[in-house]
């Protein structure tokens, strides 16, 4: 059984990461509107990765005799200035992710939750990739500057991202 005070903390956990599939949807929803479908495809992955992290919080909390408890989810920003504005704000927000997920290791630490400590570690790496992907388009989109040519050809690249569901552990 999973003390009560980690239960409220994943519960929070799960906002956090309904609210990132939130905004990774409307970020796709804002280059869509701007015309770069790749862009746009590229956060509809992040969106359906988000809506992973968030469910296997979701079932971890229950298989350890938690409740879940759905709390309201913030709304997103809708606009940004640029393609890269968009990115350095998504860096951002994966970094309050990883502040998340560092504080529910700490929290498992404290409460001598063995289980949750090691099921957290599978999102101490995936926030590591999901910062240096940020950090790779960002670069990208700094070295294209405002090349049309460039933005075309990234868009392109990003079209290509797909969802792929991580294996059982």
């Amino acid at each position: 059984m999973i003390s009560k005070v980690m239960e409220e903390a994943i519960n929070k956990q799960i906002n956090e990461e309904m609210f990132s599939a939130y905004l990774y949807l409307s970020m796709s929803a804002y280059f869509e509107k701007i015309g770069l479908k790749g862009f746009a495809n590229w956060m509809k992955v992040q969106y359906e990765e988000e809506m992973f992290h968030a469910m296997k919080f979701y079932n971890y909390l229950l298989s350890r005799g938690g409740e879940v408890k759905l709390y309201t989810i913030k709304e997103p920003k809708k606009d940004w200035e640029s393609p890269l504005n968009a990115f350095e704000e998504t860096l951002e927000h994966e970094k309050h992710i990883t502040k998340c997920i560092n504080e529910l290791v700490d929290l498992a630490e404290k409460e001598k939750d063995r289980a949750t400590f090691n099921f957290l570690q599978w999102y101490i790496d995936e926030q590591v990739e999901e910062e240096a992907n940020d950090e790779e388009i960002i670069a990208k989109l700094k070295m294209i500057k405002d090349s049309p040519n460039g933005l075309f050809m990234l868009d392109r690249e990003l079209a290509g991202r797909t969802f792929n569901e991580p294996a059982a552990e």
